[in-house]
């Protein structure tokens, strides 16, 4: 393809190295062998529809089988005169003849082929991360599980407010990231269209079977429509928008166990293995993989903002600055978001609360203000207005009279104002184990969230380890049906040269 007849040479070396390396390499690992998970389905579906040869497909078959069990050594180190494309092209055409070796392209565009590779590429990572938040999910439900009576301070403004439970804070958490989780499937449903078939932008007249293809390659159906095949990768921006809302989740949870584990705060202890020393002060313990998670978090949501400023104002149809430059930022993001999860899981299930430092800090934050104000209300004849600004007051005096503790500072003015009310339960403990409703952390509350979220969480657990099996399955179906292609093509025309075929095609690498 130096010479395509309307173009008689190649492209200047200078654009040629920014666009694709010195060597193939690198693309090669990248994208090759999907691509030729493409070709082996699309070969197929051309001899089982009689627009290509039996023959000459299985031929080329051959070739493929061959490249892939060697790791495409043949392709390596070669000058991409303009991508791997064209180099894996022109090989097959050198050994096999243009007949032969060009008929990949029947019915066929690149644009319809990297439309389908970046699917399946896409594969991979994006079950890496589902499995990630996963994970990350189950942790904080059996730490939250675990933790359930563990009281600390819930903190409005960065100010004690109200007692709740470490367990509480944490199924929380775990359900916002269920809501991400959500989010991932819908994205990912884009991953189940293939585009294959589309050609460059406006179909084809050669009779394909787009539903065999897609059979072929593990995607639920074809692209109805072959404009948004090779123009649409608003999978990109769902995706990445989904990550990017699960990377602030993970921000959040960061901001507050960084403070929380902080001397002044002593919620809580991390095993060494979890922390790091500093190179000049030797009584330091820094808890550093959270400020990790804090910067990797940040990845999606600057590869949305890049990638739909790529995408925005573009024409409808195929365009590299669409399918190839916008598309650039989203593996980098994926590997950043799916390690800041896994720092987060580690640090979670590393972490050990200190509850005694807890309780002390519900204590002195006079988290039990709001129910002597609701207990004012219910047994001593206030308004809840009223009843707020009393309390109040008694904050203020037993600040100034150094009292240890709220309850100790009502009991000293019980009676004083006539007002006589139950101090029975009136502590943080106490208080936390009634607050049963509006989702508080109350054993029977946190008991119902968690149950919903378990049941939630077997049930996306369920619907991922489907789709692995499915893809598997297809790459399995797709190997066995061009074996046995391989196989009758030769037994029925052994006397148009497949003799000496390999049938026997490798596992996706």
């Amino acid at each position: 393809m130096e010479n395509t007849g309307r173009i008689r040479q190649s492209l200047t070396p200078t654009a040629r190295r920014i666009l694709f390396g010195e060597t193939a390499d690198k693309s090669i690992d990248a994208e090759l062998s999907h691509a030729t998970q493409v070709d082996c389905a699309h070969l197929l579906a051309l001899a089982e529809r009689g627009i290509v040869e039996s023959w000459r497909s299985a031929r080329v078959l051959q070739e493929i089988m061959e490249l892939r069990a060697s790791g495409f050594r043949a392709l390596r180190g070669l000058t991409a005169r303009r991508g791997w494309f064209l180099l894996y092209e022109d090989y097959l055409i050198e050994n096999l003849g243009a007949e032969t070796g060009g008929i990949l392209q029947t019915g066929r565009s690149r644009n319809d082929l990297n439309a389908t590779v970046f699917r399946l590429r896409l594969r991979a990572p994006y079950l890496r991360l589902l499995n990630e938040e996963l994970r990350l999910q189950a942790i904080l439900l059996r730490r939250a599980e675990k933790f359930a009576g563990v009281v600390m301070p819930a903190y409005t403004h960065y100010q004690a407010a109200v007692p709740v439970t470490y367990g509480h804070y944490l199924a929380g958490v775990a359900q916002a990231i269920n809501r991400d989780i959500d989010e991932l499937f819908f994205a990912g449903r884009e991953l189940e269209v293939c585009p294959l078939g589309a050609g460059a932008v406006g179909g084809t007249t050669w009779p394909l079977d787009t539903a065999r293809t897609a059979e072929l390659l593990g995607f639920d159906r074809p692209n109805a429509n072959s404009f948004d095949a090779v123009a649409s990768r608003d999978l990109i921006l769902r995706l990445l928008s989904a990550t990017a809302i699960f990377g602030v989740t993970l921000s959040r949870l960061a901001a507050d166990l960084l403070l929380w584990s902080t001397a002044e705060f002593g919620f809580f202890s991390f095993p060494d293995n979890l922390v790091g020393s500093s190179s000049m002060m030797p009584q330091k313990r820094n808890p550093f993989l959270l400020e990790h998670v804090q910067g990797r978090s940040t990845a999606a949501l600057g590869a949305f903002v890049s990638a739909v400023t790529a995408m925005h104002g573009k024409p409808f149809t195929n365009s590299i600055s669409v399918g190839t430059e916008a598309v650039s930022h989203v593996w980098p993001a994926l590997q950043n978001i799916m390690e800041a999860a896994t720092l987060a899981r580690l640090v979670i299930a590393g972490a050990k609360p200190q509850p005694e430092t807890m309780l002390r800090r519900a204590e002195s934050g006079y988290t039990e203000a709001t129910e002597l104000a609701n207990r004012l209300v219910a047994e001593g004849d206030f308004f809840f207005r009223t009843a707020h600004k009393h309390v109040g007051s008694i904050i203020c005096e037993a600040i100034e009279n150094e009292s240890a503790t709220l309850w100790e500072a009502v009991a000293n003015r019980q009676g004083k104002n006539g007002h006589e009310i139950s101090l029975e339960g009136l502590d943080p403990e106490s208080i936390a184990r009634a607050a049963v409703y509006g989702g508080g952390p109350g054993p029977a509350s946190l008991h119902s969230c968690l149950k919903e979220l378990q049941a939630d969480w077997k049930r996306k657990r369920a619907r991922r380890d489907f789709q692995v099996q499915r893809w598997r399955r297809a790459e399995v179906s797709l190997q066995s049906a061009v074996n046995e292609f391989c196989r009758s093509t030769m037994q029925s025309d052994t006397s148009r040269g497949v003799s000496g075929v390999k049938y026997e095609i490798l596992s996706q690498a």
